[in-house]
């Protein structure tokens, strides 16, 4: 009997070594190895997943002969992608990165201007491609900035961020965009990017049915197809970048200046879909049934940039910035009062006042000095502090290779021996440093002497 109770206890306590044998290996060993199948279904391989990036889609997995493949869950099955946001943040390494949250009281803004070239035509395709994300990160730490608005797809069409959905511009070196997001994270700095609604060359030049020629101004109509292409470009930008949100800016009817003011066939046919009836003909549009027409394609364009971006990361900060805050096309609009940030670019409080019975609860207010727009600094910086009004600058890069602006012949100058962007820029980092007009600027320490 008492032999029988001996086996007995060492078969249990035998069992109960195997058991805590078994959760130890299950707590230390990674994940094993799992077929994978494209998205298409038509591919399949075998591998174990090695680390997961749930912010910019990005995993890496180990081949069944040793070697690692990096790619984005995108090219994997909808069966895939949901094992991934179920166990992907269960791996041994580098594991899930989460964004950081940041969080701003004042909006102190700046942007080193990736658009423009020179005599008022877009960047050509690769200008600056050798930026340096740390360089412009240090910049706008020097200027005092705490949202840096860089860009995800420029006005010329191509994107500032590897691998993504829109080309990248040709001959990038870095992966820019997400790369400034992990730098400006580290700083404590939101990091956004741009998009320009209705300009953009080579979707005109992809698709030249669809858009009215290539100016430097607005050419594309709102289309189902055009919507789809942007709404595809703001979900994956926002997704694989890490960003805490984008400035659109350029949301406007286009000017049809290719066609001499005829309207081409897909926005007749846009007119019929929003519209309920045919196109009257570009003689016998009346004036209220355009005005309504281009009211509901503006709408239409916003709701399908909004929920793109709100579905891939519902905490996005859709940043509008618009040059004519009284357009008709745009008065007391879902935009207005949907936008999580609303910006006057011509710069003055004045349309800012007038446009905050228009704006949701939420909204954040933002005015903006760029050479352009002719504001007196000296003048707006003080006025838009006092009125809680967040602040903004852009101006083009001087360097063609680097991206920058020098600082070194503008912050240790006085404010009254600058003009234009130099002017804005030494008044808007004076504010975002909190010191006076009159501060000194200290070579020594890097910054302005309180």
């Amino acid at each position: 009997m008492v032999v029988g109770d001996m086996m007995m206890w060492r078969k249990r306590f035998f069992t109960f070594l195997l058991f805590a044998f078994g959760v130890c290996l299950m707590l230390v060993i990674p994940l094993e190895a799992r077929v994978w199948t494209s998205a298409d279904g038509t591919k399949r391989f075998s591998g174990r997943l090695k680390s997961y990036d749930a912010v910019s889609g990005k995993l890496t997995v180990v081949m069944q002969n040793g070697k690692r493949r990096t790619f984005s869950r995108d090219v994997l099955s909808v069966a895939d992608i949901a094992w991934l946001k179920e166990h992907g943040g269960k791996v041994k390494g580098e594991g899930v990165r989460k964004p950081k949250k940041v969080e701003i009281k004042d909006i102190k803004s700046y942007c080193l201007d990736f658009n423009w070239g020179r005599g008022r035509r877009f960047a050509r395709p690769g200008a600056w491609q050798s930026a340096k994300p740390e360089e412009h990160v240090a910049w706008y730490k020097a200027m005092g900035v705490n949202v840096i608005q860089t860009f995800a797809v420029a006005s010329n069409g191509y994107a500032w961020y590897k691998d993504g959905f829109v080309p990248e511009q040709p001959g990038l070196k870095r992966d820019f965009l997400s790369e400034m997001v992990k730098l400006g994270h580290k700083e404590g700095m939101l990091v956004m990017g741009y998009f320009c609604v209705s300009a953009n060359p080579k979707w005109a030049k992809d698709h030249p049915d669809l858009s009215y020629g290539a100016p430097a101004t607005y050419h594309i109509p709102y289309t189902d197809e055009y919507l789809a292409y942007l709404s595809a470009s703001v979900s994956d930008a926002v997704k694989k970048t890490g960003m805490d949100g984008f400035m659109i800016d350029w949301v406007w009817q286009p000017k049809r200046l290719s066609t001499k003011g005829k309207w081409l066939e897909c926005e007749k046919k846009l007119y019929k879909q929003l519209m309920k009836k045919s196109f009257p003909g570009e003689g016998k549009l009346s004036k209220g049934d355009d005005l309504e027409y281009s009211r509901r394609a503006i709408d239409r364009c916003w709701k399908a940039i909004r929920k793109a971006a709100k579905d891939a990361n519902p905490e996005c900060i859709v940043w509008l910035t618009t040059n004519d805050m009284h357009h008709p096309h745009v008065v007391d609009s879902d935009m207005y009062r949907e936008a999580d940030w609303v910006m006057n670019e011509s710069g003055d409080m004045k349309r800012i006042k007038r446009v905050k019975s228009m704006v949701g609860k939420h909204t954040r207010l933002i005015t903006c000095l760029a050479h352009w727009n002719k504001q007196d600094a000296t003048v707006v910086v003080p006025e838009a502090l006092k009125a809680g009004v967040g602040l903004y600058g852009f101006a083009r890069p001087r360097d063609d290779v680097s991206g920058l602006i020098p600082l070194g012949g503008i912050l240790p100058r006085a404010v009254r021996t600058l003009k234009g962007d130099d002017r804005n820029i030494s008044v808007l980092a004076r504010a975002y440093q909190g010191v006076g007009l009159d501060a000194e600027w200290s070579e020594k320490e890097g910054k302005f002497k309180k």
